[in-house]
């Protein structure tokens, strides 16, 4: 599931791959884009902003797309076949004499002015992953996810606003890591709490950045790689008790009913059952 360290390896693929180098094919497979005419322009830089990609191509202008739940950039060197899905599903193609890049399944493709970024990202809060990261992000962040008490943990934590890269997987595992359920309130939170997330979400998406595989836990048996995303009706890796999963919004949420203290979605069914 792309988060933001799914979008930040798949920046960094791209940046590698067509930086600095002169567009030999660009093809935007959207109606409103269509007609774009980008090759000859070099492709300056590709870089991750939470979950978004801004590929800056030369003339001022910015290519930015969003993967959401099953987009994906895939490199191939020029002149092979690709084959990330069906040819139907690609939305985009920037290439070069070296490599070629493919986006499908892209629900979000847009070709704006570089200078009208932030009409596009500025809403969104410090960046987990991002180059200006520091004990400022990390206490703005910290702000931002305390702002309403009443809320939620699991929703505060998927807010771009509050803080950007977090995604449906660490937002289960964060709260799990926490020792609290998703469904309580960011006001009934211990006071060093929050800024303990904050921290640990920027250290699981730093570690993980650069690994081909997600990995929350420290335990190397096969098949635990997360504590509870994923693992209803699976024993908790510490307690033994059933993980459970039930909605948080219109997002699914997994918890271990033993390790995490607060309340829950009582309306969920019983996978032991």
């Amino acid at each position: 599931m792309p988060e933001g360290d799914t979008v930040w390896q798949t920046a960094h693929r791209l940046h590698t791959a067509l930086a600095g180098r002169p567009l030999t094919r660009a093809d935007l497979r959207v109606p409103r884009f269509a007609t774009a005419d980008l090759t000859g322009r070099t492709l300056l830089d590709v870089t991750p902003r939470g979950k978004h990609l801004l590929a800056r191509i030369e003339g001022g202008l910015t290519l930015h797309s969003h993967l959401r739940m099953d987009g994906a950039w895939r490199v191939y060197a020029t002149g092979a076949r690709p084959h990330g899905g069906p040819d139907h599903q690609i939305r985009a193609i920037l290439g070069n004499a070296e490599h070629t890049a493919y986006g499908y399944r892209l629900p979000v493709l847009e070709l704006i002015r570089t200078a009208d970024e932030p009409d596009t990202v500025g809403h969104l809060g410090p960046d987990l992953l991002g180059p200006d990261w520091g004990a400022t992000a990390a206490e703005e962040a910290t702000r931002r996810l305390t702002a309403d008490p009443a809320r939620a943990l699991g929703e505060a934590l998927l807010d771009q606003r509050n803080l950007a890269g977090i995604g449906n997987v660490y937002k289960s595992e964060l709260a799990f890591l926490a020792g609290v359920t998703p469904w309580l309130a960011v006001g009934d939170l211990g006071p060093d709490v929050p800024a303990r997330l904050v921290a640990t979400a920027h250290r699981l998406l730093d570690a993980n950045k650069d690994r081909p595989d997600r990995r929350t836990t420290t335990t190397r048996r096969p098949g635990t790689p997360l504590h509870v995303y994923g693992r209803a009706g699976r024993p908790c890796l510490r307690c033994g008790t059933p993980i459970r999963k039930a909605e948080l919004g219109d997002r699914v949420t997994f918890w271990c009913p033993g390790c995490q203290q607060g309340p829950a979605n009582e309306a969920s069914p019983d996978p032991t059952r």
